[in-house]
């Protein structure tokens, strides 16, 4: 078999994987469809192109979740994190870039490559034949759009979706909060306390909806428009039907007992684990278009949310993801058609270092398969390895929505401090031990490049 591989996408994730994939012997074709094919958000022909953003983000290390994501992919030689760093502007501790100059860097790095050739051919089909990686982000085109959805089974990818906020667990007042389903539903005790509820007095209640619809909220570009489905509405525009849609919706106080007082919640805000490790928890019907800062203050008026630490705030935009628990292997090749895998944020991973550090594994497990090497399991306690374990099958199938990466993600370490107080040490913990099975995984490809 011809060693080579195709990649669709020329941004972060199709990027990495190029350069990962090259430079373990494999000839790659780049295919991104820019200029001739343009898009609503690039503004250049060039690779890699920052069309939101110029941050990368923290680039804390030892206490940060995607600053350990930057030196797991800076010591698998990645291509996007390095020319950040050659590329950074003053930004406290954050990574920031010159844009243009990055995305110019990045372009010059994968043309001056030999075992790389950029075309700028549309694909429009998924390919029955040769190695593939789907790397075509939220903006990919509307005939592959299609051609995913034939194969995937569902009936769109693309449209504007309104996500509720993820809360650490370890940041709720249980003082306050307690756990339990509605009418204590389940077979189990782990099915029964997988809900997590806040009570509300009416005093408490009236005063939350006149703060939502007093909320600055985020608006659509010019010429957008967004359908909503019933099921996902955003809380705003619930609370705007009429003052007690969501003690009747999401925040109806049924079924529950209120252990620590004997008055009853006149609503109950109820937050559900989202990963199987339980140390995340989602805002049930929570899906918001508030801004930012008007989430962190609103929501922190929930009794039992008033430290909450958010591992993902609410938003709504315009997306295109496949349910990658349903589709992806764990090595990211594609059920219905094993011979192509998909990277970056088209898998459900949310930010710019998430789609590149996406990339940047897809680029090697494809070129070891090309290969016909072993491909080793991915470290499930690394940054990179949490995030391919929670969008292959650490996430609820039915509920998928696009995630950043978060200590909440990786495996819990027995013996050290939990709560607020005990981060610091519990953080350092959860790098030092990604640090070491990373190291240890990358010790395989030594030699290669």
């Amino acid at each position: 078999m011809e060693k080579s591989l195709n990649i669709i996408g020329g941004g972060m994730a199709g990027s990495e994987a190029a350069w990962q994939a090259a430079n373990m012997g494999v000839a790659v074709t780049l295919y991104e469809m820019r200029p001739k094919v343009k898009t609503f958000a690039h503004q250049t022909e060039n690779l890699g192109e920052m069309v939101c953003s110029n941050s990368f983000r923290s680039n804390d290390h030892e206490q940060n979740a995607v600053g350990l994501l930057h030196w797991e992919m800076m010591r698998a030689n990645g291509l996007i994190i390095s020319t950040a760093y050659q590329n950074k502007l003053p930004a406290g501790g954050a990574l920031a870039v010159d844009r243009e100059e990055f995305s110019v860097s990045i372009t010059r790095k994968l043309n001056d490559h030999p075992n790389i050739k950029i075309s700028n051919e549309e694909i429009t089909a998924l390919p029955t034949q040769g190695r593939w990686i789907v790397a075509t982000g939220p903006l990919t085109s509307s005939k592959l759009a299609y051609s995913i959805t034939e194969l995937s089974g569902v009936d769109a990818l693309a449209f504007f979706d309104a996500i509720a906020p993820i809360i650490y667990f370890d940041t709720i007042d249980m003082s306050k909060a307690w756990m339990q389903s509605r009418y204590d539903k389940g077979e189990t005790e782990e099915e029964r306390t997988a809900y997590l509820n806040c009570p509300m007095s009416k005093q408490q209640y009236y005063k939350f909806i006149d703060a939502l619809l007093a909320a600055d909220k985020t608006e659509f570009k010019d010429g957008e428009t967004a359908t909503y489905f019933d099921g996902c509405l955003p809380i705003e525009v619930m609370a705007e039907r009429g003052l007690e849609t969501l003690r009747f919706g999401p925040m109806k106080p049924v079924g529950l007992t209120n252990p620590h007082s004997e008055e009853k919640p006149y609503a109950v805000v109820q937050l559900r684990r989202d990963n199987a490790l339980g140390t995340l928890y989602n805002i049930v019907g929570f899906q918001t278009k508030m801004k930012y800062s008007a989430q962190k203050e609103i929501l922190r008026t929930i009794p039992g949310l008033e430290d909450a630490k958010f591992a993902r705030l609410g938003g709504i935009h315009r997306n295109t993801f496949i349910n990658s628990p349903s589709l992806l292997d764990k090595n990211l090749r594609f059920k219905p058609r094993p011979n192509i895998r998909f990277a970056g944020q088209i898998t459900g991973v949310e930010g710019y270092v998430e789609s590149a550090a996406i990339g940047l594994l897809s680029g090697r497990l494809a070129a070891l398969e090309i290969l016909n090497e072993d491909i080793p399991d991915v470290p499930t306690d690394t940054a990179i390895g949490s995030l391919v374990n929670h969008i292959t099958g650490g996430a609820n199938t039915k509920t998928f929505q696009p995630m950043n990466v978060n200590f909440g993600l990786f495996p819990m370490i027995s013996g050290v401090k939990g709560g607020r107080k005990g981060r610091v040490e519990r953080y350092k913990a959860y790098t030092d031990r990604a640090k070491s099975s990373w190291s240890k995984w990358l010790s395989y490809f030594d030699g290669r490049n």
